[in-house]
């Protein structure tokens, strides 16, 4: 309204005859409706921000025994990227053997192994096969945040259950 205003009054300003219509909201001619301001929108409280845990601990059923005898046990993985599951594709030794892909790739997802400085694929490829194993699986269960799993009903006693559905090799996602 306040532009309809201001337009009228600088048209009278240029010598114009203006008569003021009435405003359409039924106000009388000559007079200015009132605005009506909108209620204050209410805040929402704030959300709390979910944390995306990205780095997981576990603890070998074996251990990795090192050069000078030591055994480490506990470990962090670490969530894998589309990366960690494709550059090693890459590696000749993958390529030659596939079977060599979960070596690889476990090299690149273990963040932390005990006391060993660093961990890479010749530490994954020494450890026993029971612990690869499980670093497979471990693998597996964090990646696919408990999408291989599904919830069943036993058809003789309709107790529910949830069984694991996956099975595919790792890396092959």
């Amino acid at each position: 309204m306040r532009r309809s205003a201001a337009r009228a009054d600088s048209v009278q300003e240029s010598g114009a005859d203006v008569t003021p219509s009435a405003p359409a909201d039924g106000a009388p001619a000559g007079q200015v409706p009132q605005v009506v301001q909108a209620p204050p929108i209410q805040q929402q409280p704030p959300r709390q921000q979910e944390v995306l845990r990205t780095e997981f601990a576990f603890q070998l059923p074996r251990g990795y025994v090192d050069e000078s005898g030591v055994v480490h046990r506990d470990g962090v993985m670490r969530l894998s990227t589309a990366r960690d599951e494709l550059v090693p594709l890459r590696d000749m030794r993958v390529q030659e053997n596939p079977a060599f892909l979960s070596v690889v790739l476990l090299g690149r997802v273990i963040t932390r192994l005990g006391t060993v400085p660093i961990v890479h694929d010749g530490i994954v490829e020494n450890m026993f096969a029971s612990d690869l194993a499980f670093l497979q699986d471990f693998y597996r269960q964090i990646n696919a945040e408990g999408h291989t799993r599904a919830a069943v009903e036993c058809p003789h006693c309709a107790e529910p259950f949830e069984v694991e559905l996956g099975g595919s090799r790792l890396g092959e996602s």
